[in-house]
């Protein structure tokens, strides 16, 4: 059984962007005035990863499935690769394979009472739960308050949904452009992790359709699986936040990506203290359904 055609068009345009991205100059290889392409010509790469032109264009048309993983770190190291597109490219290689190798992902687990216990037990920072495709399935008082305009939408609250087709998440998010970016990046990296995760594909078809924002940010190919750093919220309660987010692997049962995505405060900041405001409101919110579920 052939791969799928989808998957030689994800692979195709993933290495045609990232050649586009190196110059000869970067890898030490003569440079013209006459050159035809903004980045490496296909035979420069395979020169660079020690391999034939006509083998390097094969690859490169999507024919990925039964190359070695020594030919996949030489094409990798060649492109320049980070951590995170070389792990796409790997998973690429993976998903072509007949599909009576590559399982299917799994059903999407619940979130057990002993992580909400941790959440909810992290009074100072806002802590979720979220998956591969964004969406949020477990979350403290905080974090809903602190993203109050998501989880105001209704339904199961989906970061990359909220980022691209809300409106209010623009003066939300102070610096939009790099949320968005990633964001979109994070999605390509679950598709290439779980190609046939028709949820996954469902979102991104929303997305196309109806983002155009996100349609050029996924013509990009920008992959990143690792998201750490520096958030700047204007929240529409206690206005402008500067917070440090985490997320770190969260491993549970079943094959469903999950991280736990922590945000915190800079110690005797202004941030610091408007964080401990939003987090005495959550806390007396949540006392008061608490109290009123127990009458």
């Amino acid at each position: 059984m052939d791969q799928q055609p989808g998957n030689r068009g994800e692979i195709r345009h993933f290495l045609a962007s990232r050649r586009a991205k190196i110059t000869p100059a970067q890898v030490g290889l003569p440079t013209s005035t006459r050159r035809r392409v903004a980045g490496l010509r296909r035979e420069e790469v395979a020169v660079l990863a020690g391999v034939s032109t006509e083998w390097y264009t094969r690859l490169e048309k999507g024919h990925i499935g039964g190359v070695s993983e020594e030919v996949l770190d030489a094409v990798a190291r060649a492109l320049r690769l980070d951590d995170d597109e070389r792990t796409y490219l790997f998973d690429l290689a993976r998903a072509s394979r007949p599909k009576s190798r590559t399982p299917s992902r799994r059903r999407d687990v619940e979130v057990p009472p002993r992580v909400q216990w941790l959440l909810d037990s992290m009074t100072l920072s806002s802590a979720f739960v979220r998956t591969g495709r964004t969406d949020v399935v477990a979350a403290n008082p905080l974090a809903r308050a602190l993203y109050a305009p998501m989880f105001a939408t209704g339904g199961r609250p989906n970061i990359a949904r909220y980022i691209f087709l809300d409106p209010s998440a623009r003066d939300f998010f102070v610096d939009w452009d790099a949320a968005g970016d990633a964001t979109a990046a994070m999605l390509r990296a679950e598709a290439g992790r779980e190609p046939g995760d028709r949820a996954l594909r469902d979102l991104i078809g929303e997305l196309s359709t109806l983002s155009p924002e996100f349609r050029g940010r996924w013509a990009a190919h920008d992959v990143l699986i690792r998201h750490d750093g520096v958030k700047r919220l204007r929240h529409p309660d206690v206005g402008f936040l500067e917070l440090t987010f985490q997320s770190l692997d969260l491993p549970l049962s079943g094959r469903a990506v999950h991280n736990l995505v922590t945000y915190t405060a800079e110690p005797g900041t202004a941030s610091e203290e408007r964080l401990k405001v939003l987090a005495s409101w959550a806390a007396t919110q949540s006392a008061d359904r608490d109290g009123a579920g127990s009458r």
